[in-house]
């Protein structure tokens, strides 16, 4: 449910830039970007961009083929994948700060016996991947879910479950390694500490707080208001790159294309089920980065981030369900998440000022390394978007 897409552009050196000296003109090169994404295979693209200065950039660009199912808006909802793992961390740190919770907490204090070595493992830890514990989107069992053909409504303690039959891949505190499951084991924590859902912590904490009209942790995969159509190849046109296993995905097809907005994304749970919208994504950055969701203290310790790879210690970092890099245009923090149909990445700066999300209507490219089109086109929209977001020169 994560891409490298966060982690590549903190590695990407943008060639010379092209001197764009009005929004104007940011916006018609962002547009045309996104237009040369969808004419390099992503049947869908969103963009919003806002430097903090005046009214934001939105963008929405659609393959032809799609319009007959929607016509794609910039406010339209999606699925957040992974970035759902700000949201979870924000709750955690929340109630860090009202002294339910402690990082130093070990899983075993609220989740006794559930948890492999549950004493040797903090909540810190799982909240920044350094808990050891195998990722259970990795296990078959999980796999039905995935391609949309499985009914079954998966908790946080099912998942949790799933990931932990599989050994830990090593020493909690030793490494670093995206855990889908540490998520999940979060999410039942925080259920089992406020004996309230996830839904509902979502909902009152954070969604009608800050008036996140169209931000929901979905019950099913039925949507509260018009969304983005997500897609995937069908199994005849599917990419070679993809594993046999994944090639089949439930849905109406479409133009070579599967529809799969009405999976249910009830398996990303705390690590990646909720949906929202660019706007409302935006104004949740910018209230958690400008202190208004979380007291300093926590704040700090959200940002207090860990080397994602050992051979680069100042390098892209995680943080507490945040990822931090810096770009020649500036520092961003943010994240990203996929799941079939969804590929989005969210940025901001580090007071909340600024913010910039995109969001394309595909995944598996990313997932798997599928299609260097669709990347190569991703890569140099998401590159102008930050640069934009910073209000310095977009890469040519």
């Amino acid at each position: 449910m994560a891409s490298a897409l966060v982690v590549g552009l903190a590695a990407t050196v943008p060639a010379a830039a092209a001197p764009y000296t009005s929004i104007d003109e940011r916006r018609v090169n962002l547009q045309r970007l996104a237009r040369e994404l969808v004419e390099a295979g992503a049947p869908g693209v969103i963009v919003r961009v806002d430097d903090g200065r005046g009214r934001p950039v939105e963008i929405a660009e659609q393959a032809a083929w799609t319009r007959r199912d929607h016509l794609l808006k910039a406010g339209d909802e999606f699925r957040v994948g992974s970035n759902t793992k700000a949201m979870t961390a924000t709750l955690a740190l929340q109630l860090v700060a009202e002294g339910k919770l402690a990082l130093t907490d070990p899983v075993d204090k609220w989740l006794p016996g559930k948890v492999p070595n549950g004493g040797a493992i903090t909540l810190r830890m799982l909240l920044n991947h350094t808990s050891g514990l195998f990722d259970y989107t990795q296990d078959a069992a999980l796999r039905p879910a995935m391609l949309g053909k499985d009914r079954q409504r998966w908790t946080s303690h099912k998942l949790l479950a799933v990931g932990v039959k599989h050994p830990p891949l090593f020493a909690p505190g030793t490494k670093w390694s995206y855990s889908n499951t540490g998520y999940a084991a979060v999410g039942a924590v925080l259920e089992r500490a406020t004996g309230r859902s996830l839904a509902d912590l979502v909902r009152d904490r954070i969604a009608r707080p800050l008036g996140l009209k169209h931000t929901y942790f979905p019950a099913d995969g039925t949507w509260r208001g018009s969304h983005a159509r997500g897609y995937e190849r069908d199994a005849a046109h599917m990419p070679p790159g993809v594993p046999a296993e994944f090639r089949n995905l439930a849905g109406p097809r479409r133009h070579g294309h599967v529809d799969v907005s009405g999976h249910d994304p009830g398996w990303g749970a705390a690590a990646g089920a909720v949906v929202s919208t660019t706007q409302d994504w935006a104004r949740f950055h910018t209230a958690l980065m400008s202190g208004k969701l979380l007291p300093a203290a926590q704040l700090a310790q959200m940002r207090s981030t860990v080397p994602v790879d050992p051979a680069r210690p100042d390098g892209p970092g995680y943080g507490l369900g945040v990822q931090t890099g810096t770009t020649p245009c500036g520092t961003f923090w943010g994240h990203d998440g996929g799941m079939p149909g969804y590929l989005t990445t969210t940025l901001t700066d580090r007071t909340g000022g600024r913010t910039a999300s995109v969001v394309i209507a595909t995944e598996y490219w990313a997932e798997f390394e599928a299609d260097p089109k669709i990347a190569k086109a991703a890569q140099a929209l998401q590159s102008a978007v930050t640069c934009t977001m910073f209000g310095k020169p977009q890469a040519s």
